[in-house]
């Protein structure tokens, strides 16, 4: 099966939803199973995860591929894949399926000529803003899954992301005054103060710190509630607040600036630590230097704005890089995943492994020299 028929039929499946996750996982399963490689399920809070296994009992070193299943929602039509030239539509074909086919596919293509153990991680919640509770990557990891290095292969156009923000999510409530709709004047509008506690949020210190990978924070109002009735002037409301930091920068000072804006109060939070791995290690090298044969302008180390799964796999000691294929729009109406890049994706991967015995030999040489 090639990128473009697997990734299409992984499309298919409305993965926003408990049902298609199923869905999807079982025919992943059995795509598994068809090609004798080995998979052990489990659960997470009523999900299915996945973990796939191949090669040697005595390997060089274990890599883990890791990819999700679960997408944000989309219109019913997001979930018929289509193709307009060289891109490939579809609700999840960047964040992503794509890049989760091709892991797939080159976990079968490396299964017979690795001196490299590769185990796939597959997951149902990576998408879920849910900060409660085990995660799948954490599920996994809690059953013994371990390595060496891991690849999860979110939207990364073929560049190896090497940093990632935390993610800090906050839900402010601010207060205001009730009044007659016909009279507004006579009250203080809630939504219209929560607002401007907004475009405060953007104006504090942290807002402005930068990086040598990263140019700012990023900063987003995801939602707002409030207000009960047309006519009457709203004396309450809630933002939900996502801020996007910096490794650099530190989550709880970031907290206390907001906290100390006038007439809003932090209620709840939801955290998750950046992520940092070392540019220079033979893995990430490896992994460079396999992508650059497919990448028009090379591949190299870069910073991500969003966050990842990595971040299991980091907590458990376990450098995690995001990399996966070209495309745009991820989260948007037209998502899109380039036909050619799965194509030099699935490879990079397999040149990757076939690769990294050599590197970490020649580098093991080195540190004895």
């Amino acid at each position: 099966m090639d990128e473009r028929a697997l990734t299409e039929r992984l499309l298919a499946y409305d993965t926003s939803k408990s049902e298609g996750i199923k869905l999807c996982a079982g025919f992943i399963e059995g795509w598994l199973d068809a090609r004798e490689i080995e998979v052990r399920h489990f659960e997470s809070r009523g999900l299915p995860v996945l973990w796939a296994e191949i090669g040697p009992p005595d390997p060089v070193a274990t890599v883990i591929f890791h990819g999700h299943v679960d997408v944000v929602p989309g219109r019913e039509e997001q979930f018929v894949p289509r193709v307009e030239g060289d891109r490939l539509i579809g609700r999840g074909a960047y964040d992503m399926k794509g890049g989760l086919a091709c892991l797939l596919l080159a976990l079968a293509d490396v299964r017979d000529d690795s001196r490299v153990r590769v185990r796939m991680a597959i997951v149902p919640d990576e998408e879920s803003e849910d900060g409660e509770g085990e995660r799948g990557g954490d599920c996994l990891i809690a059953n013994g899954f371990g390595g060496d290095f891991a690849i999860t292969g979110e939207p990364t156009d073929l560049q190896v992301g090497v940093a990632a923000k935390g993610v800090l999510a906050m839900r402010l409530l601010v207060e205001g005054r009730a009044a007659h709709g016909a009279t507004p004047w006579l009250g203080e509008n809630a939504i219209l103060r929560a607002i401007d506690t907004y475009r405060r949020i953007q104006a504090l210190p942290f807002a402005s710190r930068s990086s040598r990978l990263f140019e700012r924070p990023s900063i987003n109002l995801g939602r707002i509630l409030g207000g009960d009735a047309l006519n009457k002037v709203p004396d309450i409301c809630a933002i939900d607040v996502d801020v996007r930091y910096l490794p650099e920068q530190d989550p709880q000072e970031i907290l206390a600036e907001v906290g100390a804006l006038p007439d809003s109060r932090i209620v709840s939070t939801f955290e998750r630590e950046p992520a940092n791995v070392d540019p220079t290690s033979p893995f990430v090298e490896t992994l460079c230097s396999a992508a650059s044969a497919y990448s028009e302008n090379g591949s190299m180390p870069v910073g991500r704005d969003g966050a990842s799964d990595a971040v299991s796999f980091l907590r458990a000691g376990i450098p995690a890089v995001e990399f996966g294929p070209t495309g745009g729009g991820h989260h948007g109406p037209d998502e899109w995943v380039s036909v050619e890049s799965l194509g030099g994706y699935r490879r990079a991967l397999g040149d990757f492994v076939r690769r990294l015995p050599e590197r970490l030999e020649a580098r093991g040489e080195a540190a004895t020299a």
